[in-house]
């Protein structure tokens, strides 16, 4: 996907590859970092399409902390109620300094007209004031407050804000609400954080120091040792000098806005990434061992001794001597062809899915079962199928057994020929003179000759049915490969090349 803005510079490029690696890891990463991916991309284009000139600095805090009393101290005016006068709103309120092109931004924001205050309409020629232009100053809710709505509102502002000032007070700057919902979750954005320890003249000046260190020691915890503190007395204005300097340094320093963009793609590409290796591959080791197993599913081992005893008994048939062939007659059989046991084929399918995804993420481990173990009776059928349309060959005499029959059954006449003929010279008509030495010469050479050829035919027999056994084999290996290949090869590696796609747009980001 590429996306048109005003001005295109290189995070624009980063969240297009952002756009690259969504689309690549949908139906494989779960859904909630797919939709979150995919919604920052959104948010973060349609931010920098709005006002450049202005940067969202939000005031966030907990009931009680002077979120609002800061938020006024800055401002220099009462524009949020505080205290007990505070209203039970959702909507938060909004302080700007330079009000051309900041239209659009408020309503992006979603922040109500009458929510809103315009410094420049106040003809406001303060210094301070002057140096805050291009600031949009939000107040938000209670972050913990027991209204579900104000919850809602602070969490989509704050994914808003280019600055984000967390107010905490001394008695509740410690509590988990803060630091495990909004703190630590963050902690790839310390870059756009400020941290204000309020009502600091309520604490005894001999403890101000050691709890500012604590704190500091909870944001070293939760991954913000480089956020700065504020020590400050919103209500004495304490410390409201130096926390007003730095928002203006964030902001003359045009950075806030693409800190903030850029620590959310920090962000998500951390969370999209994972832990896992980073590639993967169908090796060719891999194929052959999973065409091993599922042919051994269909039993060839079985098949081809069969077969070869099958051949090799009707082989010894037709090379015997005629006379004791009929011996033979009725052990030779033809193997049956046996469905594909599943169990053998789920268990090859298993070795090829672990050989291939074992060193990656779950979501990527899972998304190559689903095309692979998770098809394990389809895979079965599509190997019966196969093999059925192939048909099982029921292996062939080979065509020396037949020359060799021939020569037997020709061996058998020459003794029978030469055994009547010698009857006939004894005792047929007398005064022949041909001596009955060469007739029987004839049968013997038949009777002999017809042993020694079967006997010679022995090894040769053995041979034809190892012959048969192995061209079995590779028939059936060949049809399970062809099997191997589409139902199961292809789509893993259909697999394999959307996780190297989502890496290598994950990578892209990075630069």
């Amino acid at each position: 996907m590429t996306f048109e803005t005003p001005l295109r510079d290189s995070l624009v490029d980063r969240l297009e590859a952002l756009s690259a690696a969504t689309d690549a890891g949908r139906g494989r990463v779960p859904d909630a970092l797919i939709d979150e991916a995919a919604a920052l991309t959104e948010r973060s284009l349609a931010r920098r399409k709005l006002s450049s000139g202005h940067t969202v600095v939000a005031i966030a805090g907990a009931t009680g902390s002077g979120k609002s009393s800061t938020f006024n101290a800055l401002t220099g005016l009462e524009l949020s109620a505080v205290g007990v006068r505070r209203p039970t709103t959702s909507w938060a309120t909004a302080c700007v300094w330079g009000a051309e092109g900041a239209s659009e931004l408020l309503n992006f924001l979603g922040i109500p007209d009458r929510h809103q205050t315009t410094r420049d309409s106040m003809l406001d020629t303060r210094r301070e004031s002057n140096e805050l232009d291009g600031v949009v100053l939000l107040d938000l809710p209670d972050h913990d407050s027991t209204e579900v709505a104000h919850h809602l509102e602070v969490d989509r502002l704050v994914g808003h804000a280019d600055l984000t000032v967390w107010v905490v007070d001394p008695q509740k700057y410690a509590d988990a609400a803060i630091h495990d919902r909004y703190l630590e979750p963050f902690q790839t954005h310390s870059a756009t954080m400020l941290v204000v320890l309020n009502h600091i003249d309520e604490v005894p000046e001999e403890r101000r120091e050691s709890m500012v260190a604590d704190l500091h020691r909870l944001l070293v915890i939760d991954g913000l040792a480089d956020v700065p503190i504020f020590a400050v007395s919103a209500r004495l204005g304490w410390g409201i000098p130096e926390l007003r300097a730095e928002i203006v340094r964030r902001v003359a320093s045009k950075t806030a806005a693409g800190a903030r963009s850029e620590a959310d793609l920090r962000a998500i590409t951390q969370k999209l990434a994972g832990k896992g290796a980073t590639s993967a591959a169908v090796t060719s080791e891999s194929v052959a061992t999973l065409v091993d197993g599922l042919t051994a599913a269909v039993g060839t081992a079985g098949l081809s001794e069969s077969i070869a005893a099958a051949v090799s008994r009707r082989t010894a048939v037709a090379t015997a001597w005629p006379l004791l062939a009929w011996r033979r007659v009725g052990r030779a059989y033809s193997p049956a062809l046996q469905p594909a046991d599943r169990s053998a084929v789920d268990l090859a399918l298993r070795g090829f899915a672990d050989s291939v995804g074992h060193d990656l993420d779950k979501p990527w481990r899972q998304s190559i079962r689903r095309v692979s173990v998770d098809r394990v009776d389809a895979v079965g059928d599509a190997i019966d199928s196969a093999l059925g349309a192939r048909g099982l060959a029921r292996g062939k005499v080979p065509g020396w057994a037949r020359g060799v029959q021939l020569l037997q059954w020709l061996l058998v006449l020459a003794l029978f020929g030469g055994l009547g003929w010698a009857a006939y010279l004894h005792w047929g008509p007398k005064g022949q003179s041909m001596s009955v030495v060469v007739p029987l010469i004839a049968a013997v050479g038949g009777l002999v000759g017809g042993v020694l050829l079967a006997l010679m035919s022995l090894m040769p027999t053995r041979r034809a049915g190892a012959n048969a056994a192995e061209q079995l084999a590779a028939g059936v290996r060949a049809s399970v490969a062809e099997v191997a290949e589409t139902e199961v090869v292809a789509p893993v590696r259909g697999e394999v090349a959307a996780h190297t796609a989502f890496h290598a747009a994950l990578r892209r980001t990075r630069e």
